[in-house]
């Protein structure tokens, strides 16, 4: 298979994990994110594994700037993406990369080759495939893990802030870890001054430092590949960040990973782990509600239905 990273630098092994830069690859070059390849995976692809959402906008009376989770079952493959190409839906094929053989054979040699080229060569990487509509936006959040975005069709506009207190504090952090809020973040117009803005093209690959807090804006219909895995420095700052929590919300402190020393981090990392296997953490998530239906028919291939708890 040919090498999927190009363009790479000494300068950008360097800079892997702790800067932002971009990189060139050759996904598109494999076949499998065309129209007729996506329509294939789309139909194949486990149904609870695959999430169609769009999001409620600010008049929305029902559902004003909510996620909303969408029954697919009804629709084809072709529909699917239809719908992603003229709504304002996206379509999250999560671990595609990882579930099929074809899609697993080029994470393997994206991997292989990052691996090969900064010397890190254990990363148990999980992909997913996003297909996103002109105008879907995906909000301020962090990634709790090292991600890396694969863009391959569209253009897409990122926007990437400072890791500082200011854009993502301790406490949204462990909030984060422990499930009191989603990976979602409180946003402010005047972060954007803080930005560093790229405008993703086709096969062109985005990075940044671990917990770096983004937001991305489609400009165009778009396919993308996420990649994730976790290292110890994200291993230890997680697990951490649950004992802050506890210390936070149970026992009135307040806690800051930034002034730890490395012991206190690692007591602290030990103490999250047993936190988390223990079981002790609120559970937040809730009930999955499904508010829509794909409709070829329909203006936008959307049909608002009564809410139902979703099972598939």
């Amino acid at each position: 298979m040919v090498n999927m990273i190009a363009n790479w630098t000494d300068d950008k092994t360097a800079k892997f994990q702790k800067e932002i830069f971009t990189f060139k690859h050759r996904l598109a070059e494999t076949g499998l994110f065309t129209d007729e390849a996506l329509i294939e995976l789309l139909e194949k692809h486990p149904t609870d594994m695959l999430d169609v959402c769009t999001m409620g906008g600010a008049k929305d009376t029902l559902y004003p700037n909510k996620f909303r989770t969408g029954d697919f079952r009804d629709a084809s493959g072709k529909v699917m993406l239809e719908a992603a190409k003229a709504g304002c839906i996206w379509i999250n094929v999560r671990r595609a990369m990882n579930v099929h053989p074809e899609y697993k054979a080029v994470l393997d040699s994206m991997y292989g080759d990052l691996g090969a080229l900064t010397g890190n060569t254990v990363f148990n990487a999980k992909g997913g495939i996003l297909i996103s509509s002109p105008i879907a936006k995906v909000p301020y959040h962090f990634d709790k893990t090292e991600t890396l975005l694969w863009h391959v069709r569209g253009k897409k506009r990122v926007y990437i802030y400072p890791l500082t207190q200011e854009f993502i504090s301790d406490e949204a952090h462990e909030n984060a870890m422990t499930s009191y809020i989603d990976d979602d973040l409180p946003f402010h117009e005047h972060f954007n001054q803080s930005a560093t803005v790229i405008d993703l093209e086709p096969n062109q690959s985005a990075v940044w430092p671990l917990h770096s807090p983004h937001r991305v804006d489609n400009q165009t219909f778009c396919v993308s590949v996420t990649t994730e895995y976790s290292t110890r420095e994200s291993g230890m700052k997680n697990a951490a960040m649950i004992t802050n929590s506890v210390l936070r919300h149970r026992l009135g402190m307040n806690p800051s990973y930034s002034r730890d020393g490395d012991i206190t981090r690692k007591v602290k990392s030990v103490f999250g782990r047993v936190i988390k296997k223990a079981g002790i953490l609120p559970d937040t998530t809730g009930v999955d509600l499904v508010t829509f239906k794909l409709d070829p028919n329909a203006p936008g291939y959307l049909v608002d239905t009564e809410p139902y708890e979703r099972t598939f």
